[in-house]
């Protein structure tokens, strides 16, 4: 039996699953990427910790991708959440659950798991080379089969600048915008705001926006907003933002009712108390002190009522979405209608992608690096199996 050829282009956490995949079930692959080294996109994921996926139920899991779940379930499900932690054990990663149930490696870093990966692809028989670009459906690359995983468009440092959607559109391939997914807001801070507060979190706050609200803790930057709870109204404030009206809601007491605040904030008050006083005895913090400012043009309710339910809601009104070099990923990608379940073209026989290549969108907890290795494992796995060549 002829042994089937693969190749796989582009080494980050999609690629280097598709390579495995693809090796393990008996095909003899090549890997390339144009840059120097392989997993760097994932060696930049983990400076701040790993998070490789999550331990919450598959349902809840898989309902994070949204508009984009019907996309990479099959891919998920085949591949969930349990077995990514089992396949980094074997790699020695000796993975384990936190307090918020993201699961990482031990190490914390990914430079372990990826020494230990390509030694792996090194044993499976991977050819793996560097320094190669992908231009294109031309059929240079002499396989049976391709697999794309070029990424989505937010990490350009590392070569994902989603420079190859202009030639999948051209080969006439649906391919809807990459946008930022996972990026800060910006916001028109009082000088105050940016100079007292940049790097500050705004603890315990619940987030609204476009009927949707997440609990987090939200860091002051000096440009505006970012982290978890941010992100994860990621789609509700680029849907507000391009309608032109986007007003973030943050409760800072989100576990109060309006009638027990107020009746704290009576308790608290005394007769000669500047507003600024009032907000201290009652324990607000001095953040939240000047995010009340700008919310109101320094003008703070002396009202128990109408205070707290400012602090139940207080408006910050969101100017963009930070761009995309800034964004933790992206959304976006070669078009659901455009793939089978395995991630192959339908018309591109003999071609699959990847990763953030699909048009898929997540938040941050463990459901990016879950989908790209999900769903290169897919299309590695079925593209060492599928018969006939390529089509140019």
């Amino acid at each position: 039996m002829v042994q089937r050829k693969v190749t796989v282009v582009g080494a980050g956490p999609a690629g280097l699953m598709a390579a495995d995949a693809a090796a393990a079930a008996g095909a003899a692959v090549t890997l390339v990427d144009q840059r120097r080294s392989f997993g760097r996109t994932l060696l930049l994921a983990g400076r701040s910790g790993l998070n490789l996926t999550h331990a919450e139920p598959l349902d809840d899991f898989l309902s994070r991708y949204g508009e984009g779940r019907d996309l990479v379930e099959p891919a998920i499900r085949a591949f969930p959440p349990d077995a990514v932690r089992a396949w980094a054990d074997a790699l020695g990663a000796d993975t384990f659950v936190g307090s918020s149930g993201r699961v990482f490696p031990a190490a914390m870093r990914a430079t372990g798991l990826v020494r230990a990966w390509t030694a792996r692809l090194a044993e499976l028989g991977v050819e793996m080379r560097t320094g190669v670009s992908w231009s294109g459906f031309d059929g240079s690359l002499a396989a049976d089969a391709v697999v794309l995983a070029l990424g989505g468009a937010s990490w350009p440092s590392v070569g994902g600048d989603g420079s190859w959607a202009e030639i999948v559109r051209q080969a006439g391939i649906a391919v809807e915008p990459l946008i930022a997914s996972n990026a800060g807001v910006v916001v028109d801070w009082s000088a105050p705001m940016r100079e007292r507060h940049e790097g500050q979190p705004i603890k315990n706050a619940r987030l609204s926006i476009g009927g949707r609200s997440v609990r987090g803790e939200p860091t002051v930057t000096r440009s505006g907003l970012e982290g978890g709870p941010v992100y994860a109204l990621g789609p509700e404030i680029r849907a507000a933002v391009a309608e032109g009206d986007a007003v973030l809601r943050i409760d800072v007491q989100p576990d109060r009712s309006p009638e027990a605040l107020a009746a704290h904030l009576t308790e608290r008050r005394r007769d000669r108390d500047s507003v600024s006083t009032w907000l201290r005895r009652a324990g607000v913090a001095p953040v939240v002190v000047d995010l009340l400012r700008d919310a109101t043009g320094n003008d703070i309710p002396n009202d128990p009522a109408a205070l707290a339910a400012l602090l139940q809601g207080v408006p910050v009104t969101v100017l963009a979405v930070a761009p995309l070099d800034r964004a933790i990923s992206s959304a976006g990608g070669v078009a659901g209608h455009e793939v089978d379940e395995t991630g192959m073209l339908r018309s591109r026989p003999g071609w699959w992608v990847a990763g953030e290549m699909l048009a898929w969108d997540a938040p941050t907890g463990g459901y990016l690096i879950q989908a790209c290795i999900s769903t290169g494992r897919a299309a590695g796995r079925a593209a060492a199996q599928a018969g006939g060549p390529v089509a140019a």
